[in-house]
């Protein structure tokens, strides 16, 4: 080691390149450069590799500066397509699960309505009705059956988290 040769902490570094010290730390870390000596914990580099580095920095800045805004919109416009198909996946994902929805709440009507001819024809048995089976045990949502609907609602109104389902 030359005595007269002066040596750089990466703090002096980036001050003179103008550039955070994580930048410099950064790019001497990605090529492998090895510090001249220590001192403390500070480790300090030879005149050459500073000239290196902020070499380096300084094209890094002039290719940034010739980056044109065409090539910046077209990115741009880029990203925006992509987008857009996503968009536009995202909603027919959510045009299935609406009509899956739509579906189950259909069946879950269909099997209360089941539920509730079952449930008035077990309590008003008589003994020959319970040796026959039901007549019609398909209840369509679409046509509500005589047992289910007589135009007139007569049923107390039941309370619960789905009390309005059964009006």
């Amino acid at each position: 080691m030359n005595n007269n040769e002066r040596l750089y902490k990466i703090s002096e570094i980036s001050d003179i390149a103008k550039v955070n010290k994580t930048k410099v730390w950064r790019y001497i870390r990605d090529n492998n450069i090895s510090e001249r000596s220590m001192k403390g914990n500070a480790k300090l580099y030879s005149e050459h590799t500073k000239d290196v580095i902020i070499k380096a920095f300084s094209s890094e800045s002039v290719h940034l500066a010739t980056e044109t805004k065409a090539d910046t919109s077209r990115i741009l416009l880029e990203q925006i397509d992509i987008l857009k198909g996503e968009l536009e996946r995202k909603n027919d994902q959510l045009d299935k699960m609406q009509s899956l929805l739509d579906q189950q709440q259909q069946l879950n009507l269909s099997t209360n309505r089941q539920n509730e001819k079952l449930l008035d024809t077990t309590t008003n048995n008589t003994p020959s009705q319970d040796d026959s089976p039901s007549q019609s045990d398909d209840t369509d949502v679409l046509k509500p059956t005589e047992g289910n609907y007589k135009g007139v609602e007569n049923k107390t109104p039941k309370k619960g988290l789905f009390g309005w389902l059964r009006r």
